[in-house]
């Protein structure tokens, strides 16, 4: 079959398909796009120059259906399929299907990702080839017994993976045995929801190592070079939150040891294209093999600014049959990049993913900085997908200037109405172990034993909230009033009138009261202090620059329903809720015995029926949203009164999947 192409089709969504994109356009393809339905709005699709529906939004029905894709191909006479990360990027099937079809495949061949997709097979692989691997279990017998035989040989802590996955789908670390039943049945019915596999692979879990993987590149002439290295310690529920090149601990000598085991790696299988080869780092400077991800990874643009090479443009060039255009004598790593990846999650809930509009949208901009993204103000973020938003990446000379420089650009960065993890990042990257590069993957767990906390709010957010909603009240007024005589605009009357509101937050109730002196002056009340503020201007709609007892400020807000304020300022966000904006009948909701959606997915299963009694913790139902398993478990004991859906419906978040009435029995 010809290399030769001059179309590109990106088989993905989000900020990756806009990325792949905007280089293969760069390099003069034509690009086509697809997308599902709840995705016919997005910024991938008004990028390419053709794109095509390829199904309705659940994955299994669009982005994961390879013939879907390779008839918008044919449709449309791509020539060449780039797969991105993630839904079909590892299919080994598909890859062989595109060359079948006749198209270019722009990734390594189908046999190089059979064998390094499996990590059973991969581990017995690299165990053969001489390649540090850590103990382990990876034989074909799949029975509990054996698996639970096996772990009692390796010891605990013990790790527990889907040999077929990634992304922190499929793996639950066990530090206790009688947990460790659970876990295999656990990382099995989620693997086998996430990639069609049940099969499990067993490691011993390293207490305190760094997670260091390689980027190589391979082209089809045999040759192989390695672009350093990636520090990706930081992460939680296994999957990564910020990365780094290069490694802060890295030296010469272990950079050479490990670049020459990952080349070793890819040159074992025939590689071809842009891979990555995981390792973990002791802290004695011992590695060892974890995995090889034969993709593009996500984290690839701290590499690309470390070594000016466009990782892309490389995949496109070798896809060609062409060689690579450097050799390893002319890699060298400048300066140092950190990215920190933005996900839609409740993070105080656990990380838990999160879906709905994005009612204001601005990345940060400026020298040093870039953002990957797919985002625009007034999309909705789906529960079909992955809850990645965007990735926020800073380049400085020195480590301490990219971290300063990223800092500033998650600060400046504006995301209203969904939650995202922002302020957490920006206190990831506060924390005095990160600033001293002493993070490994057990950073989180370390830093925040007990789970992560909304920063509370101070005196002068209450009152910044107050005062918009406020406003926002006296705008609306004035858009419905009679009188329309400008000469009368700003008129209040001879009393001064106050609006009361109420903000409960942690048990307490703070009550601020807004006067209005004149148009755009206010004075707030909280406690025995008061505030003077100034609209100064509104440089645009969901902007203001206000002045604060003599301090200029600028923030973003929205208001997205009655009673509710989301605004961002001082690099700080809230959602708050004026209690005073609802009576007693408002705020009437479901008893504590109600089962809810922590959020939109749908129900894999129901472990109670109505009549059945339960107690506190016990599982009662598994959700599946953006490709997480999520159990939900009682809060109360009693007696379950009403189920609401069956296995394989979809709930919105917030919706009753089961009632429970107590009835006093402490179970």
């Amino acid at each position: 079959m010809s290399r030769s192409f001059d179309s590109v089709l990106v088989a993905n969504r989000g900020e990756i398909a806009v990325r792949v994109l905007r280089s293969a356009a760069a390099a003069g393809y034509r690009t086509i796009a697809v997308y599902s339905r709840a995705d016919a709005d997005a910024a991938h699709v008004a990028l390419a120059d053709e794109a095509v529906l390829i199904g309705p939004a659940p994955v299994g029905q669009s982005y994961l259906d390879p013939e879907r894709v390779l008839d918008a191909a044919r449709r449309t006479g791509a020539q060449a399929i780039h797969p991105g990360y993630g839904f079909l990027s590892e299919n080994s099937a598909f890859a062989a299907a595109c060359e079948a079809a006749g198209r270019v495949f722009i990734g390594p061949s189908a046999e190089a990702i059979e064998l390094m997709g499996n990590k059973a097979a991969a581990k017995r692989r690299m165990r053969s080839a001489g390649i540090p691997c850590i103990p382990g279990y990876q034989d074909a017998d799949q029975s509990d017994g054996a698996l639970l035989a096996a772990a009692r040989d390796i010891g605990l802590p013990i790790m527990v993976k889907a040999a077929a996955g990634g992304g922190g789908r499929g793996m639950r670390r066990v530090d206790d045995w009688d947990a460790l039943s659970a876990a295999l049945q656990a990382a099995r019915s989620e693997a086998e929801n996430a990639f069609g596999s049940g099969e499990l692979i067993l490691e011993k879990a390293l207490t305190r190592p760094r997670h260091v993987e390689i980027q190589i590149f391979g082209d089809r002439h045999g040759r192989v070079i390695h672009l350093g290295e990636r520090d990706c310690s930081v992460q939680r529920r296994h999957q990564k939150v910020i990365e780094e090149a290069p490694c802060p601990v890295m030296t010469e000598a272990l950079r050479e040891a490990m670049g020459a085991a990952a080349v070793a790696v890819a040159q074992s299988i025939a590689y071809v294209g842009a891979g990555t080869v995981e390792f973990l780092l002791d802290d004695g400077g011992e590695f060892y093999f974890l995995e090889m991800n034969t993709r593009l990874q996500v984290e690839h643009p701290v590499t690309e600014l470390v070594t000016g090479l466009d990782l892309v443009e490389l995949q496109l060039r070798v896809a060609q049959g062409y060689s690579l255009p450097v050799n390893q004598a002319q890699i060298a790593l400048a300066g140092h990049a950190i990215e920190a990846r933005l996900y839609a999650e409740d993070t105080v809930k656990g990380f838990l993913p999160a879906s709905g509009p994005v009612r204001d949208w601005e990345p940060p901009a400026g020298p040093h900085i870039r953002v990957d993204h797919g985002l625009c103000s007034g999309q909705t973020v789906s529960p079909f997908y992955d809850p990645m938003l965007a990735k926020i990446i800073a380049y400085g000379e020195d480590r301490a200037t990219a971290r300063r420089r990223l800092l500033r650009a998650l600060r400046e960065t504006v995301i209203l109405g969904v939650q995202s993890n922002r302020q957490f990042l920006i206190d990831v990257l506060e924390r005095p172990r990160f600033a001293a590069a002493e993070a490994t993957t057990a950073f989180i767990a370390e830093e925040y034993p007990e789970g992560v906390r909304a920063p509370a709010p101070a005196a002068e957010d209450y009152v910044v909230a107050a005062v918009l909603q406020h406003r926002e009240a006296s705008l609306a007024g004035a858009r419905r009033r009679l009188c329309s005589d400008p000469r009368l605009a700003g008129f209040y009357g001879a009393r001064r009138l106050s609006s009361a509101f109420a903000y409960d937050v942690d048990g307490r109730r703070h009550e601020v009261r807004v006067t209005a002196l004149a148009e755009n002056r206010y004075e707030a009340a909280l406690g025995d202090r008061t505030y003077a503020i100034e609209v100064l201007g509104q440089p645009r709609p969901h902007r203001l620059r206000l002045l604060i007892d003599g301090v200029q400020c600028s923030l973003a807000y929205v208001l997205p329903a009655r009673g509710e304020v989301n605004f961002q300022w001082r690099g700080r966000a809230f959602h708050l809720l004026n209690e005073r904006a609802f009576n007693a009948a408002d705020r009437a909701t479901v008893g504590s015995g109600a089962l809810l959606a922590p959020m939109h997915g749908k129900l894999l299963a129901i472990h109670a029926a109505v009549g059945e009694r339960v107690a506190t913790g016990d599982e009662l139902a598994v959700m599946e949203a953006m490709k997480m398993e999520h159990r939900l478990s009682a809060e109360i004991n009693g007696v379950v009164t009403a189920v609401h859906g069956r296995v394989g419906d979809q709930f919105a978040a917030g919706a009753v999947v089961l009632e429970i009435t107590e009835d006093g029995d402490k179970g």
